[in-house]
């Protein structure tokens, strides 16, 4: 019954509901990340390697950015010339050099505080930094030859981490040390074109892809779903869900939440998993074990609640989900999609594993980090592990500054593996970066915070930290046209002091 003029008693409204209609998702994902399956999968070989692979494979780059930058450098009339090696450089000589970046910082994890884990011991707290507090952190420049320490003024101007590829100019002190003068990158890569991989694949096809470009569209990203399973975290999620379905909204409002073409869940979905019990704890508890897991340990609640919430939106709203540093998924970088077994309503939406590649469902579970084309545009992401490690080697909080270095570092993971575990690839690299994207996103950062990065050939990319939003209850929004970021912030009476 319909409420009119104070009466109860009246007939049912005969205007027409308007009903949502959403714009398609044009979605081709890349595969960049993916690890070999079953006995190809080993970790046999040498770390080492991979830092010899990308010293190799961004060298030529860099090479060419320093002779284009120092080709006519001279200091009072001696002209700057290029050594193939760190260890061929001569003292007084002007030279510049291509290496990797080694830090020698004392407060860096080792290996001890991973074998005080698995012999029960208490580990040492996490550290924020990595920095000296007394200055006796050393950066190295090495190659295969071997390494060599490099000093000088300019390198406080400016912030490099373990495993980015550099030239230096400069010249080597009676000590043995290259004092540094002037440095140079790689910078971003080559940008494709809007649809141009699509047209591309659709040129194969004889199809016509202006017919399939839709006008308009936006893209949601949203990470640190942190959902515990308890029924006090689900009031925000209750309100996101109902925002991207358009049912807290009309008229206006809700035709723009239509134009969301796809949901990224940028990690963090699941919040963290209880602390590993000591010996102590395991030998005195005697729980109830039910399909070879303890059933008083194990709480199926949090995916349940993951999942429920995926299939409420998949109906309407494709979604791609990114793994995160507290979901169920491998540790190492890259870290696999998380298993459809996790997702039973869900799953149901995605096409089997041997289609998926070629034509990926509503529900795509991906590789952190992960790329891919989303309305024409390509997309980087990561869950956050990679930023928030090489925040630590550096002073400044600023983590769009740290993005930004490692788009011209061209390496999304620099400091694996020497501080953040990773597979050890042995003939290609992937976490390079091969082609620059429009679109690079971290999720789990402290604050949402966006910058478009410039390159030196026209090169234009969309940086985007993307907040927690179990603590900030913010969901980022961009649009499809014209690449502007909104940020949409939900909130409760109980949590409203604190999100402002």
């Amino acid at each position: 019954m319909a409420i009119k003029d104070g009466n109860l008693l009246c007939m049912p409204s005969t205007k027409e509901i308007p009903t949502l209609t959403r714009i398609n998702s044009f979605y081709n994902p890349l595969h960049t990340f993916d690890l070999p399956k079953g006995t190809e999968k080993h970790y046999q070989q040498q770390y080492a390697d991979m830092y010899f692979l990308r010293l190799a494979m961004l060298k030529p780059a860099v090479e060419q950015k320093a002779e284009e930058a120092w080709r006519d450098f001279e200091i009072a009339g001696e002209k700057a010339r290029r050594v193939d090696r760190v260890l061929d450089v001569r003292q007084g000589e002007l030279c510049w050099v291509v290496g990797t970046v080694y830090m020698e910082m004392s407060l860096k994890p080792n290996i001890l505080d991973d074998i005080s884990k698995e012999h029960w011991i208490s580990a040492p707290p996490a550290r924020e930094k990595y920095i000296s507090p007394g200055g006796d952190d050393e950066i190295m420049l090495e190659d295969e030859s071997g390494r060599l320490r490099i000093t000088g003024d300019f390198l406080s101007t400016t912030s490099y981490v373990t495993g980015c590829v550099i030239a230096a100019l400069g010249t080597e002190n009676a000590d043995g040390s290259f004092k540094v003068i002037a440095t140079e990158l790689a910078d971003l890569p080559r940008q494709p074109g809007r649809w141009e991989r699509d047209e591309g694949q659709l040129a194969l096809s004889s199809k016509k892809v202006k017919q399939e470009k839709p006008k308009t569209g936006k893209i949601a990203i949203v990470s640190g779903l942190e959902i515990s399973g308890v029924s006090g975290d689900t009031i925000l999620l209750d309100l996101l869900v109902e925002y991207l379905l358009g049912e807290s909204l009309g008229g206006v409002e809700q035709a723009e939440t239509g134009k969301i073409t796809r949901l990224i869940i940028a990690g963090g979905s699941l919040a963290h998993s209880s602390p590993i019990p000591s010996r102590e704890e395991l030998a005195a508890k005697k729980g109830h074990k039910k399909y070879g897991y303890d059933s008083s340990a194990y709480d199926a609640a949090p995916t349940d609640h993951l999942d429920l919430l995926l299939s409420t939106l998949l109906p309407q709203l494709p979604i791609t989900i990114l793994p995160g540093a507290s979901d169920p998924a491998n540790v190492a970088i890259p870290q696999q999609p998380l298993h459809p077994a996790l997702f039973p309503q869900s799953r149901s939406y995605a096409n089997p594993p041997a289609q998926s590649k070629d034509q990926p469902g509503a529900f795509d579970s991906v590789t952190n980090p992960w790329e891919g084309d989303v309305d024409g545009w390509r997309l980087l992401g990561t869950g956050g592990q990679t930023v928030t490690d090489v925040l630590k080697y550096v002073e400044d909080d600023n983590v769009l500054d740290v993005m930004e270095a490692m788009l011209r570092w061209r390496c999304i993971a620099p400091t694996a593996p020497d501080t953040l575990w990773c597979y050890p690839f042995q003939d290609d690299d992937p976490l390079l970066i091969k082609d620059c994207p429009h679109i690079y996103f971290a999720g789990n950062q402290p604050q949402f915070d966006s910058r478009v990065a410039e390159g030196p050939s026209g090169q234009e990319v969309l940086l985007l930290s993307v907040p927690k939003f179990s603590e900030s209850g913010k969901l980022v929004l961009v649009d499809s046209e014209t690449l502007k970021v909104e940020c949409k912030q939900f909130e409760t009476p109980e949590n409203a002091g604190e999100l402002l």
